[in-house]
């Protein structure tokens, strides 16, 4: 096992290495052989500079988050110690960065007296983005070198930058040149030698005086919190920065210490932590053999250009797949091709992509109108209409020309998994591969597994995924699937408020207050209204919906109204200027829906509108996990974050409900269900007190 840090000398230069592999966390040794690297250089009088740098492919990522919350080995410095003696030496010590430095890393970076990076090096304090801030002295040398405004931008919005752009503000003293016959590290040690320390908690030149740094923390965080949208830690972090300017240097690592662990041991923190474990889980396939290797995609057919078929092409071929898209009318299809071209043209006007990266993509499609021309692929998307027959019909003519290693997929939201396998002779290799739109933005990939689809198709599909840029979670299959399934009882709540006094702008609120981006009224309006209306009267035709259970007639009021949302401008909002306004007419609606059920209208408070919503999103959650339809509560988690917008910061439904606690969840359900009825019925999972999947 190699020694996590080395020193070896050249030409007096010492050069101190990191080599944590696979991304040099500052984990316990590490941090204990810096200490030691750096107090046995204090003593050497034959060192006159030091070079600190890391292995492998960064200079380091930060902390080690297996050891938050624990107490350190006995006689193990802290990271703010290590650094402290980092800048303790008194010959200069040069921080060559390359890959990135992240977090804690940078913070060591800012214990040097000088850095030198790769132009292309990735640097932040990222720290937010766990719920926590910076806790080895960032939010006070950050500020000391950058100046207040640019380091509350880098460490409140968590904000990653290249080496080009820290030399501009001062962060990195000099660029690398990688092609340089001399190491550019030792090269700019050696003009440094004879120069002494310049240590960055001594400076103050970038600081505003006492008089304006208030007005400029104010301004500062008047734009931060509209950002943020009610996240704890972002404000917290320009509390930290603003003490760089108002107090001496040890005060404000004291305070920026104090509130580092008040966040650490916090529910946001604990929240982001749980998430980033759960997206890592979600992308494994439990079952899959033993040193199976994953197959290369290198082409793949996409069915039907569509919206969403268009988006799922571009993603394919932005990953370097060769793609080709399948459209039985030649007029449909050309025009799926022309808009695909004018979608990129206009990301390149805006400078979003180069016009060669809009070539390269464009040059791996190509479309054609019979199946016959997918003979060669290695896999199948079909985003047809959304319809069984149609389907069915498509999955036996691909079974007769894919190659048989080939796995055939479909986008559908809804649909059996099973019955569409069953019209080909390879079920084992078919699955559902579901994007939501737009599915060139959304991060959610929904694998659908059915019954006879095989862990080794499971784990391609789960691998392309990655390889798109998505997060992959796997489910079974069951009307809905996972993350639709929730979402139709979350909507429904949103209707029964409506039908009981509720404006379509107030349940929104409520639920953005909460920290969606947006209401699901407002998102109803942005997908079509239609869609949802064709998934219920499907559900009630396949008796999937109990008529003898209460029904969002609302919902399907105005769709009988031909509302559908910002495509035909009216929904739940008028859409008139393009912006969603109240509209008159709808709330005339609600009302004649509600007088027809015989509800007495009431004012609903924003509380029981999240309640409701919530709870039926838990509830829903712990029914799928019971039926095995949802394989772990943390998938649906990731689910929920990345297909619907669940702020990460709650951590998502089945995060909340543990962390309330099972008589906590039942004793909600219950009074829920006397007021409002048998929706809030409590799942099995949550009343079967030796059921731990949920709250285990």
């Amino acid at each position: 096992m190699s020694t996590p840090v080395r020193t070896s000398v050249v030409d007096g230069i010492a050069i101190v290495v990191i080599d944590n592999p696979p991304v040099n966390s500052l984990g316990s040794a590490v941090r204990s052989g810096l200490r030691d690297a750096f107090a046995a250089l204090a003593g050497r009088e034959d060192v006159r500079a030091v070079v600190l740098e890391g292995t492998g492919r960064c200079f380091s990522a930060g902390a080690e988050i297996s050891e938050f919350g624990k107490e350190p080995p006995a006689g193990t410095p802290t990271l703010p110690e290590t650094i402290a003696a980092i800048e303790a030496l008194d010959i200069p010590v040069i921080a060559a960065i390359h890959g990135f430095a992240l977090g804690g890393g940078l913070e060591v970076t800012l214990g040097a007296h000088y850095r030198i990076a790769l132009p292309n090096a990735k640097l932040g304090l990222t720290e937010v983005d766990l719920g926590i801030i910076p806790g080895a002295g960032g939010t006070q040398r950050l500020p000391r070198l950058i100046g207040v405004e640019a380091a509350a931008n880098m460490i409140a919005g968590g904000e990653r930058i290249d080496a080009r752009r820290g030399a501009e503000i001062g962060l990195i003293d000099r660029l690398a040149d990688p092609d340089a016959a001399d190491d550019p590290a030792l090269a700019f040690a050696r003009e440094l030698i004879g120069s002494g320390p310049r240590r960055t908690s001594e400076r103050s030149d970038m600081l505003p005086d006492a008089d304006t740094v208030e007005a400029l923390m104010e301004n500062i965080g008047i734009a931060v919190a509209k950002r943020t949208r009610g996240r704890t830690a972002p404000m917290r972090a320009l509390d930290a920065v603003g003490n760089a300017a108002r107090l001496p240097f040890a005060d404000g690592m004291a305070a920026e210490r104090k509130i580092f662990v008040e966040l650490r041991d916090g529910p946001e923190a604990a929240a982001l932590r749980y998430l980033f474990k759960a997206e890592r889980d979600a992308a494994k396939i439990a079952d899959a053999p033993e040193g199976f290797r994953v197959p290369d995609i290198e082409r793949a057919g996409v069915i039907g250009l569509g919206t969403m078929g268009q988006d799922i092409a571009l993603v394919l071929a932005r990953a370097g797949i060769e793609v080709t898209a399948i459209e039985p009318d030649a007029a449909r299809l050309e025009a799926g091709l022309e808009a695909m071209r004018s979608g990129l043209a206009e990301r390149v006007e805006r400078g979003r992509m180069t016009q060669d990266a809009m070539d390269a993509e464009l040059a791996r499609i190509s479309g054609a109108t019979e199946l016959a021309a997918l003979d060669d692929v290695d896999l199948v998307i079909e985003a047809a209409i959304e319809d069984m027959a149609v389907k069915k019909d498509i999955f036996a003519a691909l079974d007769g020309i894919c190659p048989a290693h080939a796995i055939l997929s479909t986008n559908t939201s809804s649909l059996s998994i099973d019955d569409i396998a069953a019209a080909t002779q390879r079920p084992d290799k078919v699955a559902g591969a579901h994007f939501f739109a737009p599915a060139q933005v959304m991060k959610l990939l929904e694998i659908v597994r059915g019954e006879k689809t095989s862990p080794e198709a499971a784990a391609t599909l789960m691998a392309l995924a990655k390889r798109i840029g998505k997060n992959g979670a796997a489910v079974g299959n069951g009307p809905g699937f996972v993350g639709n399934r929730m979402y139709h009882r979350y909507t429904w709540q949103a209707y029964f408020l409506l039908q009981e006094g509720a404006e379509p702008a107030e349940v929104d609120a409520a639920m953005q207050e909460f920290g969606f981006p947006l209401g699901c009224l407002a998102v109803g309006d942005i997908s079509g209204l239609d869609v949802a209306w064709r998934v219920r009267q499907g559900q009630m035709a396949s008796g999937d919906i109990d008529p003898a259970r209460p029904y969002p007639v609302v919902a399907d009021r105005i769709c009988e109204k031909g509302w559908f949302g910002r495509k035909t401008k009216r929904g739940w909002y008028r859409y008139d200027s393009g912006k969603p306004t109240p509209d008159p007419d709808v709330s005339a609606l609600i009302m004649e829906v509600s007088a027809e059920l015989g509800i007495e209208r009431r004012r609903i408070a924003p509380d029981e509108i999240r309640e409701r919503c919530l709870f039926a999103l838990i509830n829903e959650g712990a029914r799928l996990l019971g039926n095995g339809v949802a394989y772990k509560p943390s998938d649906i988690d990731v689910i929920w974050r990345y297909g619907y917008g669940f702020p990460d910061w709650k951590g998502g439904p089945m995060f909340m409900a543990r962390e309330m606690g099972r008589e906590k969840v039942l004793e909600t359900l219950e009074c829920l269900r006397v007021a409002h009825g048998v929706w809030f019925e409590p799942a099995p999972a949550i009343v079967d007190s030796a059921n731990d999947a949920l709250f285990g």
